[in-house]
């Protein structure tokens, strides 16, 4: 009726729209300024003085970020290990990190630099074992994935709430594969979210940036700290773009968990490939966590183990024509990459491929897996 005011929050599908704020007051103009100044001049009415420290365009999508986290804040970095770096940071020397086996290789990397150099003491488990919660009584952080990468594992978030809260440990959870279109960890009780805004939050394949939200002003405080000290900073056009791809956001990521849910029914019982990862299948081991820690689809990601060695593997990878063979993932091209290829990941299967679902039509993706699939002999009958 004429006069009413709405009574309930737009949903996140459509604050992801508006998440660069309303039009310019002077200009009126729907897109907001792209500030690349390095300095201003003292007296401004918002307090700027120096670019390390902040910058309008990294706090226009900072508030977007943590907005969609249901989050206090957020703090953005020059790439999403510069986030994981201030985080890690934040500890005292000696510190014990629970990391899950599934967790991004980057990070585990760095966890393993910082234990070799005696910064801290890291645990890996398998976050997923109903008794591995226990692992956070004597650590000081918790690191674990929404959704693992590249086994597309689901940590029950809450029982790792519980424990990291009885050790008084900070649990972190990188929010990177689920989106948070599609997970909430801070609802679910994590203390931080990370994100590499290279992958969905951009959606393009052309920027670097991470960003941590969290709802402890305090712990957000000495990370920007951190980011201002160490001068990890985003760059503006950065920011600018990753506000720009966040606009697409929504239609993006149902449009690939739709593609990638169809994929992985299409391509699981297919000719020697002997699994399909992807919790939005009935026989993922966490599929019904999976339903109730993600809203709204499973993800755009899944990994298929084709029965072959790493050279098989690989010349599956190579002879795709739609699908790159590249690493990272999220953008609106679907890629895929055998992930035993890297340092670190040898404990994966060497015939793991890791699928990253784009925006194309999946009908086309499909034919283009099974003409690469048939050279070992794995072609998925098409019907």
């Amino acid at each position: 009726m004429e006069g009413d005011q709405p009574t309930s929050r737009p949903a996140a599908a459509t604050r992801v729209v508006h998440s660069a704020g309303p039009p310019d007051p002077r200009s009126g103009a729907l897109v907001p300024p792209l500030v690349m100044s390095a300095t201003f001049a003292h007296g401004n009415p918002e307090g700027l003085a120096y670019g390390r420290d902040r910058n309008p365009t990294w706090e226009l999508l900072e508030k977007a970020v943590a907005d969609l986290e249901g989050g206090a804040g957020a703090v953005s970095f020059a790439s999403g290990m510069a986030g994981v770096a201030a985080v890690l940071d934040l500890l005292p020397l000696g510190a014990e990190v629970v990391v899950a086996r599934d967790a991004y290789s980057g990070t585990r990397e760095l966890l393993a630099h910082l234990e070799a150099t005696g910064r801290l003491r890291r645990r890996v488990v398998d976050a997923t074992d109903p008794r591995a919660p226990e692992a956070a009584l004597g650590a000081a952080m918790v690191w674990l994935e929404a959704l693992g990468n590249p086994l597309l594992s689901v940590p029950d978030l809450p029982a790792w709430k519980e424990s990291a809260g009885r050790a008084g440990a900070l649990l972190v959870v990188d929010n990177t594969l689920a989106t948070p279109l599609l997970c909430q960890p801070l609802a679910l009780g994590a203390d931080l979210v990370v994100h590499s805004a290279s992958k969905h939050l951009g959606g393009h394949s052309d920027l670097m940036l991470g960003v941590v939200a969290g709802d402890d002003p305090d712990l957000l405080q000495r990370l920007h700290a951190h980011r201002t000290r160490q001068g990890g900073c985003p760059g503006q056009l950065e920011a600018w773009l990753t506000l720009r791809g966040m606009r697409t956001l929504a239609v993006r990521i149902e449009r690939q968990a739709a593609s990638a849910a169809w994929l992985a029914g299409r391509l699981l019982g297919s000719p020697r490939i002997s699994a399909v990862h992807y919790p939005g299948l009935m026989g993922h081991p966490q599929h019904d966590r999976a339903r109730r820690q993600l809203k709204g689809g499973f993800g755009a990601m899944l990994s298929i183990e084709v029965d072959t060695d790493a050279a098989g593997a690989e010349r599956v990878c190579a002879a795709t024509r739609i699908w790159t063979n590249a690493t990272s993932l999220g953008s609106v091209e679907s890629l895929l990459e055998r992930r035993a290829r890297w340092a670190g990941e040898e404990y994966l299967p060497a015939g793991l491929i890791r699928l990253s679902v784009g925006i194309e039509e999946r009908e086309d993706l499909l034919r283009d897996l099974a003409q690469a699939l048939a050279l070992v002999g794995a072609g998925p009958d098409l019907g």
